[in-house]
Formats: C-alpha cells, structure tokens, sequence
C-alpha cells in the first residue's frame, strides 16, 4: 500500500478498510489488533499530533477528529487506542510542565518507532478521577528514583503500550498528586488481561499492576497540590471530548453505511423491489441521516473554534459530546430498529457497532455530570449577572 504523498485523512481512508476486514474476528475473540497498529506506522498515522519540529503532522483538533471518526468505521477498537495516543501527544505537546528533552524524546520515538502512549487514571476503588478523589497509586521518592505502587483499570491499549502516563501521589505528609511517565518495560509492572467487555473488545484495555517500580526523578513530569488540578482548561477539554465523540460518531457511520447497503440489496419477493424503494425506510434513513448532519457541524464548528485559539467552555464541550453520542446511539438503534434479525446477527457488523456505540455513555465526562456542570454555569451566570446590576 504506497501513502507517499498522501494527507493524513487520504492515508486513513485508506487503511480503514483493511482494518474493517478484520474488525470482526478481534471482536469475537477480543484479541488485540496488533496488526493494525503495524498498518498504522506504515501510514504515518501513529504521530498525527506530534509537533511538526519533531517529525509528526502537528495537526489540529479538527484534522485529527475528522481521521479518528474515519478509522473507527473500520475498527472502532482500534480507533480508541489510537485516539488515546493522540490526546496524549496533544496534551504534552502544549504542557508547559514537561521537560522539554522529555517532550522531544517521546515525539521523536512515536515517528521514528511508532511508540504508543497512554494515561493510567482510574482505579478499582477510587473509579475515574474525574469525579474527584486521591488515587490510591503511590510515589515514593527515593535517593536517586520514584518508587510506583499501585494498581490501575482500564488501561486502552496495554498490550502494546510503550510509556504509561500514570497518575499518582506523593508519599509525602501532604501528598501532591500528578503523573509520572513509567516506561512500560519497567521491572515491577504486571499486566492482568481482564478486559472482556461488552463493546469495545479488541481495545485490550487490561488492569496494570505496579509493584514498586522505579523510575527516574525526572519522570515526575507534572506533580501538583491537589486544589491546583481544579483549574479550567478549555483547550483540554475540547480535545477529549471532541476527539471521543467524533470516534463514536464514526460507529454511527459505519452503522448507518451499512443499513443503507442491506436496504438497497434487500428484495422480499412480496414487495418485488429493493426495501430502499419504500417511503417508511427512506424516511427513516433521512431521520439517521439528520443526527449525523448535526453531529458534523457541532464537532467541526467546535473544533474549529479551538484551532483558531477561541475554545467552546468546557461547559459547552461537554454538551457536545452528549448530543453527538446520543446522537450516534440513537442512530445505530435506530438501525437495528428497521432491520429486525439480520440486524441483531453476528454474521453482520451491525450488532457490534451497536455493543461499541453504546460505550460511549461511560466515557468521561459522563452524561449527569456535563448536564450538572452546564446547570451550575447558566445558574452562575445569572447571579454574576445580578451581582453586576
């Protein structure tokens, strides 16, 4: 396959439907794709956010929400992993925090290696930091190291993970709290392969055990007083909001491609015509086709407010990514709606992309939490608004 030449979505569409091919068989089986992730170095896809000065694309949000929504019509799995690689190298990219030589150094091995990197945050008792909380992961600090101790879930990717962004506290009278970038071949770290989920099966998102394991001072990358996480980032919470929902956006996709293909082929013989030829299906595709149009233009207008250095709140991120998988789950319902059994077979791809869309309702931030957080702004700016008068 030649991508000499190719721009970063041409290269996608590309590959896309080589991962398709082979989407289901990881599913059934929940096993890792590594031969996608292969694909992928040879696309010159695995550096898409790495800064131009260090090899990568350095492309922006709404490239990289647009490449993300089309590999995930091939393989939604797959597209996780890679969407978690994106939002890293994003975020490091613009982190004022991170060594520079650690920033360089991490860059430069994802183009010249196609190193994968991923942030380890929730955990068995504490769930997603998201919702607040200390993790219960330690870093000791040693004479010449930081000792990890811990235990993290969920961990995307971990089969072929090459640097873990894990999140932690100091073991300090008063702890700060951050991460601290562990390489994955790290003596003292075990990978307990208990991913088996309902959607989202080939994403190998294993538990990772930490046992004391060392790492070097300068891996403390970004270590902070707790209340100092608390502030707003805008720019943040666009890109992984976006990023996610574009992914599931591109599962309705794929579901809604699909239907229209089984409609237009589907000839009962007490009709005598393809189903495509009746008003109740054309309707209903018109009705897929209407979420999917207002899913585009809240991602693209949103992600082009950030490109261009004027972020959505995060607020207003937030809602976004609700409508738009709302959105893609009612789109992929509706689907299986029309097409009855054949729907619901395994034998077709329709029955997965209903089990991965509906993943999306778990993803930070969750659904209560971007409605309370939208609530708590609108009744905020109202009593700032009377402060005022």
């Amino acid at each position: 396959m030649q991508f000499d030449g190719l721009k970063p979505l041409e290269r996608a569409r590309l590959v896309a439907p080589e991962f398709a091919a082979l989407a289901a068989e990881h599913d059934r089986n929940g096993s890792f794709p590594f031969e996608n992730f292969k694909l992928l170095k040879e696309a010159r896809l695995l550096a898409l956010t790495v800064p131009t000065e260090f090899g990568g694309d350095g492309a922006g949000l709404a490239d990289t929400c647009t490449v993300l929504g089309t590999l995930a019509q091939g393989d939604a799995s797959t597209a996780l992993v890679l969407a978690m690689q994106y939002l890293m190298h994003a975020t490091i990219a613009r982190s004022p925090r991170w060594p520079a030589r650690i920033r360089e150094h991490l860059a430069r091995e994802a183009v010249s290696d196609g190193s994968l990197i991923n942030a380890l945050r929730v955990e068995p008792e504490l769930g997603t930091p998201a919702r607040g909380g200390i993790p219960a992961t330690t870093a000791e600090q040693t004479s010449d190291a930081w000792r990890i101790s811990g235990h993290k879930i969920y961990t995307t990717g971990a089969p072929l993970l090459s640097w873990l962004m894990v999140w932690a506290r100091t073991a300090e009278t008063e702890p700060r709290v951050g991460t601290f970038l562990v390489p994955a071949q790290t003596r003292g770290i075990r990978i307990v392969e208990t991913w088996d989920h309902l959607g989202m099966r080939a994403s190998g998102s294993h538990e990772v055990v930490f046992e004391a394991a060392l790492v070097p001072p300068e891996y403390a990358v970004d270590i902070r007083k707790p209340a100092e996480w608390s502030e707003p980032d805008d720019v943040q919470a666009a890109w992984y909001v976006l990023a996610i929902a574009s992914l599931y956006n591109g599962i309705a996709i794929a579901a809604r491609n699909w239907l229209v293909t089984y409609l237009t082929q589907r000839k009962p013989t007490s009709l005598g015509a393809s189903l495509s030829k009746l008003p109740r299906f054309q309707e209903a595709v018109g009705e897929i086709d209407a979420r999917l149009l207002t899913n585009r233009v809240l991602i693209n207008t949103a992600a082009t407010r950030t490109d261009s250095g004027m972020p959505p709140p995060a607020t207003e991120s937030g809602l976004v990514k609700m409508t738009v998988t709302t959105n893609a789950i009612a789109a992929v319902e509706r689907a299986i709606e029309l097409t009855g059994n054949p729907g619901l077979s395994r034998v077709n791809e329709l029955e997965r992309h209903l089990r991965d869309v509906l993943c999306s309702r778990i993803h930070t931030p969750q659904n209560d939490s971007i409605l309370i957080a939208a609530g708590r702004a609108a009744f905020r700016a109202i009593a700032l608004k009377g402060d005022r008068q």
